[in-house]
């Protein structure tokens, strides 16, 4: 099967995707110290949605989305960042957060079994041997949390539920692509997924009405703006330009950074099973995206 070659945009976007995304999740446990994940999440995905729509008119784009996309784009939203934003960081609060990215970042592994199995979608040598890499590099690294997962059962449950969320989201969007620009398309998906968040803060919302420290707040709207609102636009922008069982690949060195990170802030392990994972991760990533010029 003829290989494509990699866009440059798409190895800019990520490194930034990578970057952003991987330092977020030792920093929900400081998000959520003083509000729940419901609050947490209502809060930064209404800021990185308005903020990214902002963005596009100033541009000069149209805020306009076809309505005969709206369907796609609500239910993909609910796959994907709606069950996403609620079920990782529950996972990222009752595991250690790098264990809690792993666990998320299976997506790739969801979407190539779901096109696969469902869509009959057919995987060259070159890239199902990275599928294999990235397999291996979860296992390594899942095998350092089995203690955790055992001890909370519900955040293995979590993680795994959030990559599959992501997976199936994102199929159902790129099958589907709304003709508007990345900015657009996540601003409206962000605002949709603020009104399930918002309603859930209030209706699990406990004690009285206050103001959060402002470490709380800087760590709110630092998520909001960069990894939600910039990442999710890298994501995005990645989907259009790779298929999705690539662009899924292309984010595996996420959970490592995650690791790194959160070694670096909580003290989390680190050791020569994540260092093996690595390794994998890297291998993965150099399969999926360093293409010969004959078939693979």
């Amino acid at each position: 099967m003829p290989q494509r070659a990699i866009p440059p945009q798409a190895l800019g976007l990520l490194v930034i995707l990578t970057l952003v995304w991987g330092t977020n999740w030792p920093l929900f446990a400081l998000a959520t110290r003083e509000v729940s994940v419901w609050t947490f999440r209502a809060v930064g995905v209404t800021i990185a949605g308005l903020m990214l729509l902002g963005v596009a008119w100033a541009r000069g784009q149209s805020l306009r989305l076809p309505r005969t996309h709206w369907r796609t784009v609500i239910v993909g939203t609910s796959l994907y960042l709606v069950l996403w934003n609620i079920a990782s960081t529950y996972a990222a609060l009752m595991i250690p957060s790098g264990q809690a990215a792993i666990l998320g970042f299976t997506m790739p592994l969801w979407a190539a079994l779901i096109g696969w199995a469902v869509l009959g979608e057919r995987l060259s040598r070159r890239l199902a041997l990275a599928l294999a890499f990235g397999a291996v590099a979860v296992g390594l690294l899942m095998w350092r949390g089995l203690q955790a997962y055992a001890q909370a059962p519900l955040g293995f449950f979590f993680g795994l539920v959030a990559g599959l969320g992501w997976a199936v989201g994102t199929i159902v969007l790129k099958r589907h692509p709304p003709p508007v620009p990345a900015t657009v398309l996540t601003g409206w998906q962000l605002l949709i997924t603020a009104v399930p968040t918002t309603i859930g803060a209030f209706a699990l919302a406990e004690g009285p009405w206050f103001m959060p420290s402002w470490q709380t707040i800087a760590v709110i709207g630092w998520i909001s703006v960069v990894p939600m609102g910039i990442g999710n636009v890298a994501w995005f922008s990645i989907v259009g330009l790779l298929p999705v069982n690539v662009a899924g690949l292309s984010s595996i060195l996420v959970p490592v950074v995650a690791m790194l990170s959160g070694a670096l802030i909580h003290g989390e392990p680190l050791g020569p099973l994540q260092l093996a994972a690595m390794a994998c991760c890297a291998v993965a990533l150099w399969l999926a995206l360093v293409r010969p010029n004959s078939a693979g």
